[in-house]
């Protein structure tokens, strides 16, 4: 496996567990829907998060958040629409990014609630 996918695997799974951690109910990880995969959907009290988690093993080329695309956000949208239809379920929800930067042999976290909205 590329270690970028490695790195990626492994940013999820720090994700997860800083989301359990903070009192998130995980849902679905890398759920998929037509061209769309969301990262993590998890649930805070009433409060669908749908997150996406962004992994850099370096800065030099810009923050982790920064490589959310317009395009991406739009496919998150409709996916995450069909996932509440589907589910029937009546929650608020909020779209966040976790942006994991490794800094030698540790991770910096950062939760970025409300990083984008509907368009």
């Amino acid at each position: 496996m590329a270690q970028h996918n490695e790195l990626g695997k492994k940013g999820e799974q720090l994700a997860i567990d800083f989301l359990l951690e903070n009192g998130y109910v995980i849902l679905e990880h890398n759920y998929r829907f037509e061209k769309a995969e969301v990262d993590i959907i998890a649930l805070k009290e009433d409060t669908l998060a749908i997150i996406e988690v962004k992994t850099r093993s370096t800065a030099d080329f810009g923050n982790p958040q920064d490589f959310v695309k317009p395009k991406q956000i739009q496919r998150l949208v409709k996916a995450v629409d069909g996932y509440v239809i589907t589910n029937s379920l009546n929650v608020e929800v909020r779209f966040d990014i976790i942006a994991i930067l490794k800094e030698g042999k540790h991770f910096k976290i950062e939760h970025l609630k409300d990083a984008f909205y509907h368009f």
